[in-house]
C-alpha cells in the first residue's frame, strides 16, 4: 500500500516513528510536515500539501493533531476516497473540539489512552479506538555512556506544561534545565538507576490505562529501569517485577525506590526484560499493523 503520514516533522517526532514503522511493513510511505508549511507558508501551505498528497496518489492516509492546521475543508478534501485515520496522542481532561473535528473528517480516530474512546464518541466521533504508543527500535536504544551530570539514583523527563514550573521546585530537589532530545534521552536513562514516571495532572490517576506513556515506552526501549504510577489496567503492557514496577502513591514509590537501589541485580534483569517485552509487542510496527486493520490494542 501507499500511505501518506500528515501531521509534524523532525528526527524525533512520533510521526517519524510512524512513517518508519510503515516502511518496516513493507508499504510504501510520505510524510508531509504539515507544521513546517503551515510555519512557513501559511495560507499557501493547504494547496501545497494537497499537491504532496494527491502526487503520491496514497491508498491510506494517517493524520494527527497537527493536521487540523490545514482546515477542516482541506483534511476532507484529503481524505476522500481513499482509508483515513486519525492518531490522538495527548490525554486531555475533556474532549478537545479540533480533535473532535479532526476525527470527524476520518474514518477511525485512535487514542492512546483507553478513558477517552468513551470520551470522543460522546463528543460525536464515531469511531473510536485504543492504539497505545509504542517503543521506535531505531531512535529508542540504549546509550552506552552518560555525562557526570545525568549521573543519579532517580530521574525524571517531562515537559512541565502542567502545574509549576521546574524553577518553582523546592531548593532540595535538584532539577537540570534544558531540554532533553534524541540521544540525551538515553543518556538520561542510562545515568540513573531508576526512571521515574508520574501523572502530570491528580485526575490522570483516575484514567483508566493512562500510565501507558510515550516516556514509559521511551524507557523501555533505551533499556531503563522504569517506576511508573499504578492505574487500572496498566498490566496489559508490562507487569509488575518482571517488566518494570508499578507504585500506588508517594509513599509507595519511595519504598520501592529504596528496595531496587539496594537490589541492582533485580533492576539490571527487568530493565532487560522490559526492553526485550517492549521490542517483541509494542513497537510502532505492532501499531501500525493494527491500525491499518482497522483495529485496537486489547491486551500482549
Amino acid at each position: 500500500m501507499r500511505i501518506i503520514v500528515l501531521g509534524a516533522g523532525g528526527a524525533h517526532k512520533t510521526e517519524t516513528a510512524i512513517a518508519r514503522a510503515v516502511r518496516t511493513l513493507g508499504h510504501s510511505c510520505r510524510q508531509v510536515n504539515v507544521v513546517g508549511w503551515t510555519r512557513y507558508l501559511k495560507g499557501l501551505a493547504p494547496p501545497l500539501v494537497r499537491r504532496l498528497v494527491d502526487s503520491f496518489e496514497p491508498d491510506w492516509l494517517i493524520a494527527t493533531r497537527p493536521a487540523i492546521r490545514l482546515g477542516e475543508p482541506v483534511v476532507r478534501s484529503l481524505t476522500r476516497g481513499r482509508r483515513s485515520a486519525l492518531w490522538y496522542f495527548d490525554l486531555a481532561s475533556r474532549a478537545l473540539p479540533e480533535v473532535v473535528t479532526l476525527g470527524r473528517s476520518v474514518d477511525i480516530m485512535f487514542v492512546t489512552t483507553l478513558s477517552q474512546v468513551e470520551r470522543y464518541r460522546a463528543a460525536g466521533v464515531p469511531t473510536v479506538r485504543h492504539l497505545p504508543q509504542g517503543v521506535d527500535p531505531v531512535t529508542d536504544r540504549p546509550a552506552t555512556r552518560s555525562p557526570r551530570r545525568y549521573r543519579c539514583d532517580v530521574s525524571f523527563v517531562g515537559s512541565c506544561q502542567y502545574g509549576p514550573r521546574w524553577w518553582d521546585a523546592p531548593a532540595d530537589l535538584p532539577v537540570c534545565g534544558g531540554p532533553v532530545w534524541g540521544t540525551h534521552f538515553a543518556q538520561v536513562v542510562h545515568g540513573a538507576a531508576i526512571s521515574l514516571g508520574a501523572h502530570a495532572l491528580p485526575e490522570h490517576a483516575r484514567e483508566r490505562g493512562g500510565g501507558a506513556s510515550n516516556r514509559m515506552w521511551k524507557v523501555f526501549g533505551c533499556g531503563g529501569f522504569y517506576l511508573g504510577a499504578h492505574v487500572d489496567g496498566i498490566e496489559a503492557f508490562a507487569r509488575d517485577g518482571e517488566h518494570c514496577a508499578w507504585y500506588d502513591d508517594v509513599d509507595h514509590a519511595v519504598a520501592l525506590v529504596r528496595r531496587y537501589l539496594a537490589d541492582p541485580e533485580a533492576r539490571t534483569r527487568i530493565a532487560r526484560a522490559g526492553r526485550a517485552h517492549a521490542l517483541a509487542c509494542h513497537t510502532y510496527a505492532h501499531r501500525l499493523a493494527l491500525l491499518l486493520d482497522g483495529r485496537g490494542y486489547t491486551s500482549t
